[in-house]
């Protein structure tokens, strides 16, 4: 048997009443930088006209919390002005964890939680305590599976138990991207299927796609070519899955109809009754929407012409220490920022450079450990120069490794004082 692991949740985290007595009401610009900011009512604004996208292309709704990792974003991103939910994707166990002890489950903010990742043997036992813990307050634990050795040792560990339980699974496609998953053309596939479906250990509840090469999108239509490709690939899938279904000694343990969960952000950007009613062919189950990026949305998001800067509810404050007149290319000025890879993270984009400065024509275009190099985007005032201890605010590249670095975030709120003072702290949840 394979040694298993325990997510140490409840450890290590700062505490926010410490913080809100240090820093509530405090004007951004007196922080220690780099500091991480979010707009409380930018998120919340992007968390509804999510619930909206996902209502008019007819399919529920799993939020995914990867980007932010914390209490308070979690409930704006399950209830808002439209709509409510309550199924989440979480990328890690201690996100997980951390929603239960939150008293998310207790309190039936959050129903459904799956595990976004094809499921790791040596955390089988601490899944398993997970389940018990939410399925006490009636909520459900849902897997991802795309190889038969993974639901070869669920059916160990249950035979080992005293009364042995089915896990609800979706069966992660791969639609091309490679990252994860099984492609449904495949003879590995119809294995897959045969093991699922003769297993004592499992429930099938549908068939799971995402595609993360949609963030190469231009355009509302190419973003919604990239969600009608999920689309099929999670359909053949479960047609595939409705076959051998019906070779099944026991098919009510299953579920009927499948559920076909696709997404990304920029494909759930593209979401909308005309995409919907563009679907060429007839599905095999029904469509959950799933997404993670949306509520704080970063340059990527931005170049793929689905939004604009002005919904992007996250940046980062850093101050300018030092200054270089004609260093750059083409005799162009530099500055120093106490901003790095450690602050931005090192993900780029096709927009160039690691992050743009807010209103001015200046770009992170270089980056080491703990500071980063401000350089002029290309057709920027050649006399717009920054002082040496002056601070600017930057959008990243890519939000959600941003946000990685962050002990807690500083929440504004663009209808309080024009978003420049605290009116929160958010503290996320860290580790595995």
């Amino acid at each position: 048997m394979i040694s298993q692991t325990k997510t140490p949740y409840g450890h290590y985290r700062p505490s926010k009443a410490v913080l809100l007595q240090k820093f509530l009401d405090a004007p951004t610009d007196s922080l220690r930088t780099p500091a991480m900011i979010i707009d409380r009512a930018l998120f919340a604004e992007n968390c509804t006209d999510m619930h909206a996208r996902s209502q008019a292309w007819g399919a529920r709704f799993r939020a995914h919390l990867k980007t932010h990792k914390t209490v308070e974003g979690t409930r704006l991103q399950l209830q808002s002005s439209v709509d409510t939910t309550q199924a989440v994707v979480v990328s890690t166990l201690m996100e997980a964890w951390e929603l239960v002890e939150a008293g998310l489950v207790s309190d039936s903010t959050i129903k459904d939680i799956l595990y976004g990742l094809p499921i790791a043997i040596n955390k089988v036992a601490d899944l398993s305590d997970l389940w018990d813990k939410i399925s006490n307050n009636g909520g459900t634990l849902r897997i991802l599976v795309d190889h038969p050795d993974q639901v070869k040792f669920l059916e160990k560990f249950e035979h080992a138990r005293c009364s042995s339980r089915r896990w609800s699974a979706f069966v992660k496609i791969d639609g091309g991207q490679r990252r994860a998953g099984v492609v449904a053309s495949t003879p590995q596939f119809e294995e897959l299927l045969s093991v699922l479906f003769s297993s004592p250990a499992i429930s099938v509840y549908g068939f799971y796609g995402h595609a993360g090469n949609s963030y190469a999108s231009k355009s509302s239509s190419e973003a919604s070519t990239f969600l009608s490709a999920e689309v099929e690939a999670v359909n053949a899938a479960a047609e595939a899955g409705l076959s051998a279904l019906s070779l099944s000694l026991d098919r009510t343990v299953h579920q009927q109809p499948f559920v076909l969960s696709v997404g990304s952000t920029p494909t759930a950007h593209a979401a909308s009754s005309e995409t919907r009613a563009s679907l060429s062919t007839s599905l095999h189950g029904v469509l959950e929407l799933h997404a993670g990026n949306y509520p704080m949305l970063d340059l990527q998001q931005q170049h793929t012409g689905l939004i604009n800067e002005k919904k992007i509810a996250q940046r980062v404050r850093t101050t300018v220490v030092s200054y270089y007149p004609g260093r750059g290319e083409g005799g162009e000025d530099e500055a120093l920022i106490d901003a790095g890879a450690i602050a931005f993270s090192k993900d780029t984009g096709p927009l160039g450079g690691y992050g743009n400065v807010i209103g001015k024509g200046w770009r992170v275009g270089r980056i080491s450990q703990e500071h980063g190099i401000l350089t002029k985007i290309l057709g920027s005032p050649k006399e717009e120069t920054l002082e040496i201890g002056s601070q600017v605010e930057i959008i990243g590249q890519h939000a959600c490794l941003i946000a990685a670095a962050y002990p807690w975030y500083y929440v504004v709120d663009k209808n309080i004082d024009h978003g420049k003072k605290v009116v929160d702290i958010w503290v996320p949840w860290k580790g595995w």
